[in-house]
């Protein structure tokens, strides 16, 4: 799997969270450019990118990562 490939999964599962079909992120994409990504809203992407991949994240990951894309390299990472 490709990281463009993941950012597309990654960005359908946020449209459903979030209740948004308007919502297109990217490798550059954080909670600051998403009105709706707040705290909770975070742990709910978390929760359903965790599942959707079949993955679990360390809490030293998901609080390093600043954008979408760092979240994407570490979920290739975890699938190679």
């Amino acid at each position: 799997m490709q990281k463009s490939e993941i950012i597309e999964q990654v960005n359908k599962i946020f449209v459903d969270v979030l209740d948004n079909d308007a919502i297109v992120i990217n490798e550059t994409t954080s909670a600051a450019d998403v009105d709706e990504w707040d705290s909770l809203t975070h742990i709910q992407l978390v929760v359903a990118i965790e599942k959707h991949f079949k993955l679990k994240f360390t809490s030293a990951e998901i609080r390093d990562w600043k954008n979408v894309g760092e979240m994407s390299d570490t979920i290739l990472q975890r699938l190679n």
